[in-house]
């Protein structure tokens, strides 16, 4: 039996400045998504009351998923989150791909996230596409500017959403539970049993963003105690409110569920009253905020550590250490991101083509980060057998997302292109 490589020695005196609280708003803004506002109901639509048991499923899976990441984070407070543990259990060339699937998917994500809390905007306020490209770019310049104040900016205004996001779905919960009906759980499976796989496939990208943390792990005040205790924090807020407001929606609104583009603000126009637009618009701004902040700060942080290990230009490496702010790899993804969402202006498509972009390239992300979980945790302990069954839900996920992986691959080819170019430009010089 190997033994796991020993990890870094961690400063005596730390300085981060993120708290397990802020880091636990970091982990809820990355994993509880826009798609708490659309999913329940196309769940419900796939496999009727028994999509209930897809949302416990996954919650399930979060659990292992997140205290893998969790523990590698408390192991290797880096910087370079995923790309640092695959880079100790697999090579520099393994770390630059897995490094550059999620640095550049963050820039094609972002702006669709924008867009898709913009399209709610229009729906309640009107102007059609003109609304949704102004929000998305108006929510662009508010996480730049606030991570570019650094992550004690950043870190509160991600508490203050979560603590708002929170209010807001709990309200729509207790406030619609009144006028829930047993007898909308009949009948519970309508669609067959084979159909709650269907909604846990529609339903898995609602669950991720455990990873994307992990590289503000050296952020953290004491990375080993806070950030295990940020994601089980996280965890439990992010099942008790997926599980909530799904159940919520079944046991309310009925066979409606599954008919409603918004089944959130249906409940919450139901319970508090108001317009269904303009409550949606609310909810889909705070969630995305909250989404694109989390991510912003994670690349940002990322960026630094690839410029530092060779995998990108060394010029991105300027405040990359914890505690500093890296404003160059901040500037070049808000202005990938920034260019993503002129493209899609220009061309006159909605956010489908930057949603495919990035999908694979988080799937990929998953898959070598939990592989390198298996190798580097010490065997026997429990963030071990967590890291095992991890693998095991990414190698289904992998299965089903079919040809999405097509984009990742030409992101491998790129990664590993560079560093031959960088290779050979070195011994040129030599």
């Amino acid at each position: 039996m190997t033994s796991a490589p020993a990890a870094p020695e961690l400063s005596a005196r730390p300085v981060g400045s993120l708290t397990v609280w802020q880091g636990a708003a970091l982990y809820v803004g990355a994993v509880l998504g826009t798609g708490v506002i659309a999913l329940p109901g196309l769940a419900t639509r796939a496999a009727g009351p028994a999509s209930l048991l897809a949302w416990l499923g996954l919650v399930l899976l979060s659990v292992p998923l997140a205290a893998t990441f969790a523990a590698l984070g408390a192991r290797y407070p880096d910087g370079g989150g995923v790309s640092t543990y695959v880079r100790h259990a697999f090579g520099a060339r393994a770390a630059a791909v897995v490094g550059w699937c999620f640095y550049f998917a963050v820039p094609a994500g972002a702006p669709a996230a924008g867009m898709f809390a913009g399209a709610y905007v229009a729906t309640a306020l009107g102007g059609g596409r003109r609304t949704v490209l102004v929000t998305a770019a108006v929510l662009l310049v508010l996480v730049a500017v606030a991570n570019g104040f650094g992550l004690s900016v950043s870190g509160r205004l991600q508490l203050a959403l979560a603590v708002l996001l929170v209010t807001l779905l709990l309200t729509a919960v207790l406030t619609a539970l009144p006028h829930a009906r047993l007898q909308n759980l009949h009948p519970f499976a309508p669609h067959g049993w084979t159909a709650v796989g269907s909604a846990a496939a529609l339903l898995v990208w609602s669950f991720a963003g455990w990873e994307a943390i992990t590289h503000l792990a050296a952020d953290f005040r004491r990375p080993a105690r806070d950030l295990p205790r940020a994601a089980a924090v996280a965890v439990a807020v992010v099942g008790v409110l997926y599980l909530a407001v799904a159940a919520s929606g079944v046991l309310v609104l009925g066979p409606a569920a599954g008919t409603s583009d918004a089944p959130l603000a249906e409940l919450l126009a139901l319970g508090v009253g108001g317009t269904v637009h303009v409550l949606a618009a609310a909810a889909a701004l705070l969630l995305t905020l909250g989404t694109m902040n989390a991510y912003f700060a994670g690349a940002a942080r990322l960026g630094a550590a690839l410029g530092r290990d060779g995998a990108l230009p060394a010029w991105l490496d300027r405040g990359g250490a914890a505690g500093e702010v890296p404003r160059r790899s901040l500037a070049v993804v808000t202005g990938l991101s920034g260019l993503a969402l002129a493209a899609t202006a220009v061309a006159d498509v909605g956010p489908q083509p930057l949603v495919l972009l990035t999908t694979g390239s988080f799937v990929t992300v998953y898959a070598l980060g939990t592989a390198a979980a298996v190798r580097l945790l010490p065997r026997g302990i429990l963030p071990y057998r967590c890291a095992l069954l991890a693998l095991v839900a990414v190698a289904a996920l992998l299965v089903m997302t079919g040809w999405y992986l097509l984009w990742p691959l030409v992101i491998t080819a790129s990664a590993l292109c560079y560093l031959r170019r960088r290779r050979a430009a070195g011994s040129v010089t030599s």
